[in-house]
């Protein structure tokens, strides 16, 4: 069994309050959760309008489909109104115990 981890550090356009932050995180989180089948949410910067940090989770057998899929979750993230910072991918395998 392998796990993935993916943080996202992105900055947000032209947005003026939390509200409108969260009208532009959270559908990205929802396209992430439904397109990939992984676990996603906004883990941090959570007190910052124009800053949002995403982080994304998967299990799978085969540490290569990991790889995969958090690759194309990081390219989904590539949004016009979304501007990636850095991005930082964790994998845990059965060697790591």
């Amino acid at each position: 069994m392998y796990v993935g981890a993916l943080e996202l550090d992105v900055l947000l356009g032209d947005v003026h309050s939390l509200k409108e932050k969260r009208s532009l995180v959270r559908p990205v989180v929802a396209e992430l959760r439904k397109r990939f089948e992984v676990a996603a949410a906004e883990a941090g910067h959570q007190d910052l309008h124009r800053r949002a940090l995403i982080g994304v989770a998967v299990v799978a057998a085969d540490a290569a489909h990991v790889r995969d899929v958090l690759d194309s979750c990081e390219r989904l993230a590539g949004r016009p109104e979304l501007e990636l910072l850095s991005s930082r991918t964790r994998l845990v395998g059965p060697e790591d115990d």
